[in-house]
């Protein structure tokens, strides 16, 4: 990695050629040529510099980031900043923006972030020939990218885009500014190119504004449906980068996966507390869940950092309509959020493009941004409540982020629950009636958990046949509980019919066959108790819970007994532990496990090992249940981790628990094929 001393030398000592700034970009500017201009020095931009007219707003873009483009189609699509550039254009809204020309990314730029091997390896990309495109698909599809002899150059000139946009505000040159590039970048390691990403332009941009300009603290906010990994990651340690991420997270089963955009993610050593990651529990999350955060998490901790300099990781997935991110956020939530970041900063504000999938509504989101920044107010949204999973995430965030952050405030967060001093929750009776049932009718009696943390989160939710030690066959089943279905005296008053409610249990059938087959059973429910905390004083999340009691479990009980023949058995949240499990402990899971059941309904995703050799191992051992309209059966998903799986069985039903039940035959006859042939 280049020092900031070497770059600074060596960046600026030969100025970029008529080609790196002016050819690429063939968008009508409504400037007259300058006469003339003199030669930027060290602390201007590279590209042609920009006069203080009456124009404050800017924007990049150039039809040579199309050549970057998949012949099988793909998300990423050139057709996404065609869109935009098309409905801005048609708004007459680039007769009032200043054109910024674009040139390539330099070397000794990428370098403030990225590796030198990851330079070189982006760079052989334009020299591959279409064999050597088609032998390296599987290396790419790993990494959730497509290449082609265009990939290279495109994002160069994605990267040079941002960093030129950023320059220009950084200078004030322009007060606000719009780079509408592709390949995106938010993705991009150090030292990894992954999820469309190659560089992260949004890194290297801040990292140039910092070495040529005198503005050092910057503030980057993320709304992009998925997590920033690689942009967390580049400035994990920094305390001048604050950097803000709303995703989607499903306790880590949603894209990156993992549990690095968690709320307990906060940065490490000096950058301690200056990553804020509000991470989403679930789909469909809408403005109303957004503004709740923005007002509660992002624009106190904001203003109490004061940054010199807004930088948006602008992706448009979580845009209502998007395959992707299936959110429900609307271009108007959009405008509402750019509104408020354009108050930090004096008005210093920079949109960078990440994702958005979906064309028609990512270019309509941009076009309300960009309305934004050139000075028109947001449309006025509906009245409107965040939802009980937000409010309880942005509490738990709040709990998290108060711990470095004054204006951040748990108590004013903190979901109101009347009579709670007084109240059982619904989960705990249901769990209690699970724990006396297996009791009563198998003899399965409470696993001791010898750490307090897990204790206080899961006593009495692990049960165990007492066979266990010494049975031969072992099944292990991972789950939330049952379905508790209501019906009401009245929807006036929504007054519960206790007579006319009841429990579902849909594993019941398959608890009673593993009995009567003679297998021991390790029960295991993972819905964490009210105020559960790990030995960190932080909150559980049920990815991190169900992963580390599984391991827990491995070490300490199965990988002790004589166990022989494993089955392991995931439903709905179950899953993601389960391949968690696969990946941390695989050398003892290829000896004994013979079979690996995920049973997922619509909410959830079918989980895949990210290491080749461990999904080479899970694709001859496993079987998945999904309703016949899961999206994993999309040609989309086919494409990727769908074929990574065994056994796909669909069935006509998308409810979980009836999903659970009517799955039991395939289940059965899976296991004991696994068992008679593994």
């Amino acid at each position: 990695m280049a020092s900031l001393q070497e770059v600074y030398s060596t960046l600026y000592r030969n100025q970029p050629s008529k080609k790196d700034v002016m050819d690429v970009d063939d968008t009508p500017t409504n400037d007259p040529a300058p006469a003339r201009p003199p030669s930027p020095g060290p602390g201007r931009a590279s590209s042609e510099p920009l006069r203080i007219l009456e124009l404050t707003v800017g924007y990049v873009y150039s039809s040579e980031m199309l050549e970057h483009w998949c012949l099988r189609g793909h998300e990423e699509q050139p057709e996404r900043i065609i869109r935009i550039w098309k409905l801005i254009s048609e708004a007459h809204l680039d007769q009032k923006m200043k054109r910024i020309p674009i040139r390539a990314a330099k070397r000794e730029e990428v370098l403030l972030v990225h590796s030198e091997d990851l330079w070189h390896r982006i760079q052989a990309i334009q020299s591959l020939t279409l064999q050597d495109i088609q032998d390296s698909e599987a290396y790419y599809d790993l990494l959730s990218l497509y290449v082609n002899t265009g990939t290279t150059r495109s994002a160069l000139l994605s990267c040079g885009g941002v960093i030129e946009a950023c320059l220009a505000v950084a200078r004030n040159e322009l007060k606000k500014a719009f780079a509408i590039v592709r390949p995106p970048g938010h993705h991009a390691e150090p030292d990894e190119h992954m999820g469309f990403c190659f560089f992260n332009n949004v890194a290297v941009a801040a990292r140039v504004v910092q070495l040529l300009t005198p503005v050092k603290r910057i503030m980057i906010l993320d709304w992009d449906v998925h997590h920033g990994n690689g942009t967390q990651r580049a400035f994990n340690d920094d305390p001048s980068i604050l950097y803000v991420s709303l995703h989607r997270y499903q306790n880590g089963q949603f894209y990156p996966g993992g549990t690095f955009g968690g709320i307990s993610s906060c940065g490490e050593g000096a950058g301690r507390g200056y990553s804020v990651n509000i991470p989403w529990p679930e789909i469909g999350m809408g403005d109303a869940d957004y503004l709740h955060a923005f007002t509660s998490i992002v624009m106190p901790i904001a203003m109490e950092f004061a940054p010199e300099l807004v930088i948006i990781s602008a992706g448009f997935d979580a845009v209502e309509g998007d395959p992707l991110g299936e959110c429900r956020v609307t271009p108007i939530g959009y405008a509402h959020m750019t509104h408020m970041l354009s108050g930090l900063a004096g008005g210093k504000l920079i949109v960078a493009l990440e994702g958005g999938y979906c064309v028609d509504a990512t270019a309509n989101s941009a076009l309300a941004v960009t309305r934004v920044m050139l000075g028109e107010p947001p449309e006025e949204l509906p009245p409107m409540t965040a939802t009980e999973a937000a409010t309880e995430t942005v509490w738990q965030v709040a709990l998290e982020q108060s711990k470095y952050w004054k204006s951040v405030k748990p108590k004013a967060c903190e979901p109101r629950e009347e009579l709670e001093p007084l109240s059982f929750s619904i989960p705990e009776i249901l769990k209690a009636h699970r724990q006396h049932y297996l009791y009563t009718t198998y003899d399965m009696l409470q696993i001791p958990l010898m750490t307090e943390a897990f204790e206080k989160a899961l006593g009495t939710q692990v049960l165990c046949t007492s066979d266990l030690p010494f049975n031969k066959t072992l099944v292990i089943f991972i789950h939330e509980f049952g379905n508790l279905r209501i019906e009401l005296d009245s929807t006036v008053t929504c007054n519960v019919n206790l007579e006319r409610s009841y429990l579902i249990d849909s594993a019941k059938e398959l608890v009673a066959w593993i009995r009567q087959a003679g297998y021991s059973l390790l029960d295991l429910n993972i819905f964490p108790k009210p105020y559960a905390f790990d030995a960190k004083g932080s909150r559980w999340s049920k990815d991190d819970l169900g992963r580390n009691i599984l391991v827990y479990l491995w070490d300490n009980y199965i990988q002790l007994s004589d166990a022989q023949n494993v089955i392991v058995i995931g439903h709905g949240p179950g899953c993601q532990p389960l391949i968690a499990l696969l990946s941390e402990r695989f050398a003892g899971v290829k000896k004994s496990v013979k079979a690996v059941v995920q049973v997922v309904s619509n909410d959830y995703h079918a989980a895949v090992p990210k290491d080749l050799d461990i999904r080479k191992w899970y694709q001859q051992h496993s079987q998945v249940v999904v309703p016949s309209n899961h999206r994993i059966l999309t040609p989309e998903m086919s494409k990727k981790n769908h074929r990574w799986h065994g056994v796909v069985s669909t069935i006509d039903e998308p409810s979980s628990s009836k999903l659970m039940i009517q799955a039991f035959p395939k289940i059965q006859n899976f296991v004991e094929e696994k068992l008679e042939h593994p």
